[in-house]
């Protein structure tokens, strides 16, 4: 049974511890790649994993590990052949043929498309995490010491507040960041006209949206704008690379759930290290890197970068989720984010973005 989001870890160790120019770009990066079937250039056995870009650091030490198990005995490190990128330009990417055998993303939509594709199995979710390797939540990342005061979301859209998000239209988290805002309002009981003209505020006030999260942070980090919103482990993440920030748990926030599967021609070896991601060792090396476990039993380790490295993860006061409050992935993709082409409806959040816009990077 899929363990509850914020479940306390048992026991607790407390130790230190596209565009088409992109979607080319992917292809040809990925191209360069081994598909696992064939192995690598010397016979090894490889596997390939396309990734959202905020899994790039976190995946390192977890390759390291599954090598030291009896399924990834052989394999090295070099033997993972990796692509990160943004979520729907990853998803998209391997759609026209780019190398992957574990897909690794930011939202579950950019599953669903390979699903449709026939490039997934149609019963990938079928695991004790629903097919979810990572989860998190979105927070508000601000200068040190938090010199505006920023608390809540209603002190995003007060005049002069420079805010910096993703864009929805390549960027996963961007989604996520953005559905988060607009359950701010609809949870606490407001309409759906709220939410639209908070959102709309919210944009207006967003100076920059790149393509994807960890742009954003890169963006942020060299010096641009008030508040950025991201995932919490990107926030932690920065910290842990000494960015000079803070960041804050807002009181109503959106739980954040990262699909994971194996492509169909994926191997019995990708098929483990899949399984292996969200075993209590994986789940503890990416709590470590900020992300909240998806299983119990996790021996979770003090988080540096965390507001409270010994208490890393706590509960907001406000969970929201994307079923209870959307109706899940398959509903609000094409509601809040349809591009309005090739039959696809306008979703509300395009319609913003073009009514004020804010049309961002991709």
């Amino acid at each position: 049974m899929r363990a509850h989001p914020f479940a306390r870890p048992l026991p607790r160790r407390r130790t230190a511890s596209l565009s088409a120019a992109a979607l080319a770009a992917t292809i040809a990066l990925a191209g360069c790649s081994v598909d696992a079937a064939s192995g690598g250039a010397d016979g090894s056995e490889t596997v390939a994993v396309s990734a959202f870009s905020v899994m790039e650091s976190a995946n390192k030490q977890v390759f390291e590990d599954f090598t030291q198990t009896d399924a990834g005995k052989g394999l090295s490190v070099d033997d993972f052949t990796t692509s990160y990128g943004p979520s729907g330009d990853q998803s998209r990417a391997v759609e026209a043929g780019a190398d992957a055998d574990v897909v690794d993303y930011s939202l579950e939509p950019d599953v669903t498309r390979l699903v449709d594709a026939g490039l997934v199995d149609s019963d990938w979710k079928d695991t004790p995490t629903q097919g979810i390797a990572t989860s998190s939540v979105v927070v508000f990342v601000v200068r040190q010491g938090n010199p505006l005061g920023i608390k809540t979301w209603d002190d995003l859209v007060k005049p002069g507040v420079d805010i910096i998000t993703p864009n929805p239209g390549s960027s996963g988290s961007a989604r996520w960041n953005i559905l988060a805002a607009w359950a701010h309002i609809t949870g606490d009981g407001g309409s759906q006209a709220e939410a639209k003209q908070f959102v709309g505020s919210l944009l207006k006030n967003t100076i920059a949206l790149p393509a994807s999260g960890r742009d954003a942070t890169t963006a942020f980090t060299d010096g641009s704008g008030d508040v950025l919103l991201s995932y919490e482990n990107e926030a932690i993440l920065a910290k842990q690379s000494g960015a000079d920030i803070d960041y804050v748990v807002p009181p109503d926030t959106l739980l954040i759930e990262n699909p994971a599967a194996v492509t169909t021609s994926a191997d019995d070896t990708a098929r483990a290290f899949l399984d292996f991601m969200t075993s209590p060792q994986a789940q503890a090396e990416y709590a470590a890197a900020g992300f909240r476990p998806v299983v119990d039993g996790v021996d979770l380790p003090e988080v540096e970068g965390a507001n409270d490295p010994s208490d890393p993860f706590p509960a907001p006061e406000h969970l929201w989720t994307m079923q209870k409050q959307f109706g899940g992935w398959s509903k609000a993709s094409s509601e809040f984010f349809g591009s309005g082409e090739d039959g696809d409806p306008l979703g509300i959040v395009t319609e913003i973005q073009q009514q004020t816009g804010k049309l961002g990077e991709s």
